[in-house]
């Protein structure tokens, strides 16, 4: 199996930092503030490997650091200390070593993004189909009849009712926004797709044809995803890997089914029986 990602010593910090932030934080202090500078540690030491076409499920609880995480592997902001290598057939490129222009052109490129919150990945301003023709515009698709097929044949898949393409986002309900969203993202067919807390939020009918239009795309495309959740039953339908976190810490990893059915931590006990 090809490897398309491989995370090492991912650290994110909040504040000023010190030599102890790392020292005094963490699921054996209960708490992710230093009591030296009271810096947060969001994030600390993340290593994982991600394979192309698989489906790697980061879940724990608000605060734990798993957005935090993605946000940095998708440039939003850069890490406080570690490295991640994207492998794009036998070219490799270290994330955080990149300027701000190859950083554009990989995220533009190679990456997709679905937030949690539709107003980060969307522009309200322009239209269902102009979002997508945004994001085509930048890989330098030029051709109009081009861009709007792919338009088309995007919010065909995602199920958005395509007389609407020439709407407004914010005329949409949260569930409709999700697969405007998820169509922009793929409109580059990237390699690699994180969703960050894709389903909160919204109805179970309309949370179920979501998981099932994203299990369709990773089948379809062999793309691989990360996907940032507290929701143990998306965990379970999406992800073949897990890591649990807790505190910026991974407390648990493994295979998923393995993790669901005999968790070893104490915090992953606790998720699970809380689920039930």
């Amino acid at each position: 199996m090809d490897k398309i990602l491989e995370v090492s010593g991912l650290s994110q910090i909040y504040g000023p930092g010190c030599d102890q932030c790392f020292t005094c934080t963490g699921p054996e202090f209960e708490t992710n503030i230093c009591k030296h500078c009271s810096s947060i540690v969001a994030l600390h030491d993340l290593t994982f490997d991600l394979y192309k076409g698989e489906i790697l499920g980061i879940m724990g609880e608000s605060g734990s650091g798993k957005s935090t995480a993605v946000k940095c592997l998708y440039f939003d902001q850069m890490p406080f200390g570690g490295s991640a290598i994207f492998f794009n057939n036998k070219e490799q490129k270290h994330l955080f070593t990149l300027n701000p222009a190859q950083r554009r052109s990989l995220r533009n490129q190679h990456f997709g993004m679905v937030y949690q919150n539709p107003n980060l990945g969307l522009n309200f301003d322009i239209s269902a189909g102009g979002n997508i023709a945004e994001r085509l515009l930048m890989n330098r698709v030029l051709n109009y009849s081009e861009i709007r097929s792919r338009a088309h044949e995007l919010l065909t898949r995602t199920e958005v009712l395509t007389e609407r393409m020439d709407e407004l986002p914010k005329n949409f309900s949260g569930g409709m926004q999700q697969r405007v969203q998820i169509a922009k993202a793929l409109s580059t067919r990237p390699s690699l797709l994180f969703l960050d807390e894709v389903t909160t939020g919204l109805d179970l009918s309309v949370q179920a044809k979501i998981l099932d239009l994203i299990l369709e795309i990773q089948a379809e495309l062999d793309t691989a995803m990360i996907v940032v959740t507290h929701d143990l039953g998306v965990t379970r339908l999406l992800a073949g890997r897990t890591l649990v976190m807790k505190y910026g810490r991974v407390v648990e990893s493994g295979l998923t089914d393995q993790i669901l059915e005999d968790p070893q931590h104490a915090y992953t006990q606790q998720l699970v029986a809380s689920a039930l």
